[in-house]
């Protein structure tokens, strides 16, 4: 599954996912690029950070990517979970904002420079309760959808310049951005019982699914939505 001196572009690689996900490619031995506003002092050697915010002016970071890009992944999202009637409107439009536009963005920004590999691959993430009904996510659920339906439309209209867009639907992963919700070990216990599985995912569960729709040894899969959530979206257990 050698990614070595492949040039990944990576949105949101300072924690959780995104880190791991850097760690795994720096073995590979990728060329990574990272864009987000913060640092890590958790990654390896040779990462070339770009401080950005991903909704903010992006095309002030062009002269410092390559001009051929193997690989783009989105790392960058929100739980945000409220009873619908506390829910906003600015709720619903930033978290399309940081989910949908965002993503968009840097995929134009970068689209040429994937057309230039000849064999690039993009890789969204979604979550497990876009098609799994859950209370108090429905403004980051409609997000995800709409995740979902940019990477199905996507597929299709860049299939011909041979680049790839998968999206990964992870379910709760042990993250800081899901610390909250797994701040005790009653809440820790009480998310891995609903899991048929009976665990809660890892960063490294997403961030090495993700590393294989980067390589090549994903070539024949595109416009693929992968649940990797425990079994929680299809599975039912007695």
């Amino acid at each position: 599954m050698s990614l070595k001196d492949k040039n990944i572009l990576i949105a949101g690689g300072s924690s959780g996912i995104g880190l791991a996900l850097i760690k795994h490619l720096a073995i590979q031995g990728a060329n990574i690029f990272n864009i987000s506003r913060n640092t890590s002092t958790d990654w390896p050697e040779g990462v070339t950070h770009i401080q950005a915010d991903i909704l903010g002016d992006l095309s002030l970071i062009e002269d410092r990517l390559p001009q051929i890009l193997h690989g783009l992944v989105y790392s960058v999202g929100s739980i945000n979970l409220k009873p619908f009637q506390r829910l906003t409107k600015d709720d619903f439009l930033n978290d399309y904002q940081l989910n949908v536009v965002g993503a968009a963005e840097l995929i134009r920004l970068n689209l040429k420079a994937l057309k230039n590999a000849g064999s690039a691959s993009i890789v969204l993430y979604s979550s497990v309760a876009a098609k799994a009904g859950m209370p108090f996510h429905a403004s980051i659920a409609a997000a995800k959808g709409a995740v979902e339906g940019l990477t199905l439309s996507l597929a299709a209209e860049l299939s011909a310049s041979r680049i790839r867009v998968n999206a990964i639907a992870p379910s709760l992963t042990d993250t800081p951005l899901a610390k909250n919700l797994l701040s005790t070990d009653e809440k820790r216990e009480a998310s891995a019982k609903r899991h048929p599985l009976g665990k809660i995912g890892t960063p490294d569960d997403i961030a090495l699914a993700t590393q294989f729709l980067l390589s090549d040894h994903s070539a024949w899969l595109t416009g693929q939505i992968i649940g990797i959530d425990g079994g929680l979206g299809n599975l039912r257990p007695l």
